[in-house]
């Protein structure tokens, strides 16, 4: 039988491990970071510290224009990055709590961890509609795919909330189960378009789409399987490759206690199908948010619709309709993973609870740096970039976080990189190419602005945003092979007031136009 061993002697266990640099996440963001460390400092000690047992790296990195790129996500043992690295250390655990004064970390393992320069790279959580409600599923990392592959399989029907990008992957990938998506907005997709782009995307999502016989088949490392037959990773065991370009707004670069956030296109992993034999459609209820979540046996229950009993499961909409599924997803946003961090710390946080960054991504700690999620940028931003949680700039701020502290620790000045001057994004949805650039759906810019669209069903959506006769923003679905004209026309704020009319006729070669 094995004695209770109390914290103090599991930390008597462990002698204090020191680094010249310590990062805490194995997400994007913080392995970006450490490989960016490694590489300046090859004779410094570098600590990364995960709870997850594989770690996220970015492999075939596209530099596509001069703010765009594309990469695939690929999830390996963190033994790939420390042959990589020799001066890279892994320690795997969970941190329980940060000394800032004293630049010491303590882990859930009874690790005491001590460093020169942090930097935080713990990602985001899932924002649940309720923490207590067993038939409410966030889906965040691979082992909450597999629960929910595993929920959805035996499903009639499901509800889902929110209206960011893992909503809208999952209804689109969703086969064999009619889908209930419940937005607060008056359109679908939100966060990345505006109603017009909704409605070109709209016949996806209600054609017949072929169903999904297999998973697509990826490269993996193997692990080894612990006694009881489950792997240490994904549902495969080690490496997963995802590409990158599906969204996630959604969970971030990592966690100080769970394993770090799903790739994009996570879900061609997967096979999502439901209980029925034949299509399903998905079905939007608009405007409307969860009131209530109730099952049959709840003694308080609402009056109920005609099938009540039918269902394990009831959600009460505020726009007064009920809905029975079997369970629901609950894809309403992150919260910045800020929690293992803040007790007996200084922290300036953020109205949405992240980390306030500088733009040497500092912290209000010093020699504490912030990238990725569990970060929000407060330095004065580029008329022409705004900060979203994907993975594209999880990549970007975890790479110039490793930079500052290299410079910091050098004494050399830096400037805030130019991935900053433009926000530049490529991702897909209901199967069509999406890029988004700039202030793509107007954001700050009030009335001052003119919107310009050009439309053709099924195949392209082009949508452009002028302010003062010059280009600020755009939206392209599709094949349209604008993405570097425009964001070269967005870079150049040239005045296009004399060429607006003819911009975005498709009879003009706009490329050659304006070469």
């Amino acid at each position: 039988m094995l004695a209770n061993v109390s914290s103090s002697e599991r930390m008597a266990s462990h002698p204090m491990q020191r680094f010249q640099f310590v990062v805490v996440g194995g997400g994007i963001a913080g392995v970006t970071c450490v490989e960016q460390l490694a590489s300046d400092f090859p004779s410094a000690e570098v600590g990364l510290i995960t709870a997850a047992s594989h770690i996220k790296a970015v492999a075939n990195f596209k530099q596509v224009s001069q703010t765009l790129e594309e990469f695939d996500v690929e999830e390996r043992p963190p033994s790939v990055l420390q042959e990589k690295y020799p001066n890279v250390t892994v320690i795997q655990s969970a941190v329980r709590s940060l000394q800032a004064d004293q630049h010491t970390l303590q882990t859930e393992d009874g690790r005491s961890v001590g460093y020169e320069k942090l930097c935080i790279c713990s990602g985001a959580r899932p924002k649940l509609l309720t923490q207590d409600q067993p038939y409410v599923l966030g889906v965040r990392d691979t082992d909450s795919v597999q629960e929910f592959q595993k929920r959805l399989s035996s499903a009639k029907r499901i509800v889902v909330v929110g209206n960011g990008g893992i909503a809208l992957e999952l209804v689109f990938e969703v086969r064999g189960c009619e889908v209930v998506w419940a937005v607060k907005d008056k359109a679908i997709g939100n966060t990345f378009f505006d109603a017009g782009a909704a409605q070109f995307l709209i016949p996806s999502l209600e054609a017949q789409r072929p169903p999904r016989d297999a998973v697509c088949k990826r490269a993996r490392y193997t692990t080894e399987q612990g006694p009881e037959g489950g792997s240490d990773g994904g549902p495969e065991g080690g490496l997963h490759t995802f590409t990158a370009g599906g969204d996630r707004r959604r969970p971030g670069s990592g966690s100080t206690g769970a394993g770090s956030a799903l790739g994009p296109d996570w879900h061609e992993g997967f096979l999502l199908r439901g209980a029925e034999e034949t299509p399903q459609g998905v079905r939007v209820e608009y405007e409307c948010e969860v009131q209530e979540i109730f099952t049959p046996s709840d003694p308080l229950r609402p009056q109920p619709e005609a099938d009540y009993g039918a269902w394990p499961v009831y959600v009460r909409l505020t726009n007064g309709r009920t809905v029975g599924c079997d369970f629901i997803v609950s894809a309403t946003g992150v919260v910045p993973n800020t929690d293992a961090f803040l007790q007996g710390n200084n922290f300036s946080l953020a109205e949405d609870g992240g980390l306030r960054v500088d733009d040497h991504m500092m912290t209000s700690e010093l020699d504490v740096y912030a990238a990725g999620d569990v970060c929000s940028a407060c330095w004065e931003p580029s008329a022409l970039w705004q900060q979203m949680r994907l993975w594209t700039q999880a990549r970007q701020m975890g790479w110039f976080a490793g930079r500052c502290m290299a410079a910091d620790v050098l004494t050399q000045p830096i400037e805030l990189d130019f991935c900053f001057e433009l926000f530049a994004h490529i991702t897909k949805f209901f199967s069509y190419k999406v890029v988004i650039l700039g202030k793509f759906n107007a954001q700050g810019l009030g009335a001052d602005h003119e919107l310009l669209v050009r439309c053709t069903k099924g195949q392209e959506y082009v949508k452009v945003v002028l302010r003062g006769g010059k280009m600020v923003g755009a939206v392209l679905i599709g094949e349209t092979d604008l993405e570097e004209t425009f964001e070269n026309l967005i870079l150049n704020q040239m005045d296009l007031t004399p060429y607006k009319d003819e911009l975005l006729n498709p009879n003009i070669d706009i490329e050659d136009y304006f070469d």
